[in-house]
């Protein structure tokens, strides 16, 4: 019931005046069955436009801690993530990865629409990045059709560790719906779950327009800053 005053009455308005959502694409999000949207990662921002845009309810995953931060903040985020049905996720991977993931199995076996940044996590620089595998497997599993879902100006809207958005136009692109019918059974295969994964970023890229590395995200963010040189004394 939250989910729907947020939408509609509370939040959606205003956010729609606001920002003005141009969108493409809208007609490839099937009206009902499973359905898996698969997004590239930009913002803060990009798991309230998508969930504003689509009629039907969109069930994110998001960082755990969004759900565990403190003060007025924290709350306020906290509320906000549980008020829009968002799955908290432990990003150390594993077994509790899994966990938000069945979560999403649920969901799409129930009919229903699951949100996922295939990426693992915010771009670092606004370049997409390779993906994992948890999408593919989600798909096998359930048989929800993806469509690939393009943020593109989201970090222009509200940058990294900008609280406050800019005002500005939000646009976003979804593509035609990809069907992975044909690895039915396969759920498991490495190999298999990484050759959907790749077809979904590359759908993600020639949406996007971004930049592809082949690199994870993760990895590029725990990279250690680079420490400046000292001046040579003359």
């Amino acid at each position: 019931m939250l989910y729907w005053l947020m939408k509609y009455i509370i939040l959606g308005p205003l956010l729609r005046l606001i920002f003005r959502p141009q969108v493409e694409g809208l007609e490839n999000v099937p009206d009902t069955g499973p359905v898996i949207l698969a997004s590239n990662h930009l913002s803060f921002s990009d798991s309230i436009f998508v969930p504003l845009i689509v009629k039907r309810k969109v069930t994110f995953i998001a960082k755990a801690e969004y759900f565990t931060g403190k003060g007025i903040k924290g709350w306020l985020t906290k509320a906000f993530f549980v008020g829009s049905g968002t799955i908290p996720v432990d990003r150390t991977g594993g077994r509790a990865a899994r966990a938000a993931l069945d979560t999403q199995l649920r969901v799409l076996r129930a009919g229903g629409i699951a949100g996922i940044y295939p990426e693992g996590t915010r771009s670092p620089d606004g370049r997409l990045y390779r993906g994992k595998t948890g999408v593919a497997r989600l798909a096998l599993e359930s048989g929800a059709l993806v469509v690939p879902t393009a943020m593109l100006n989201s970090d222009e809207i509200q940058p990294t560790g900008q609280i406050i958005p800019n005002l500005g136009r939000v646009r976003i692109r979804f593509g035609a719906p990809l069907d992975f019918s044909r690895y039915a059974g396969l759920a498991g295969d490495r190999f298999v779950e990484r050759a959907v994964t790749d077809e979904i970023m590359y759908e993600l890229m020639e949406l996007s327009g971004r930049e592809y590395v082949d690199m994870y995200a993760q990895k590029i963010k725990n990279q250690p800053a680079a420490v400046p040189a000292e001046p040579v004394p003359v």
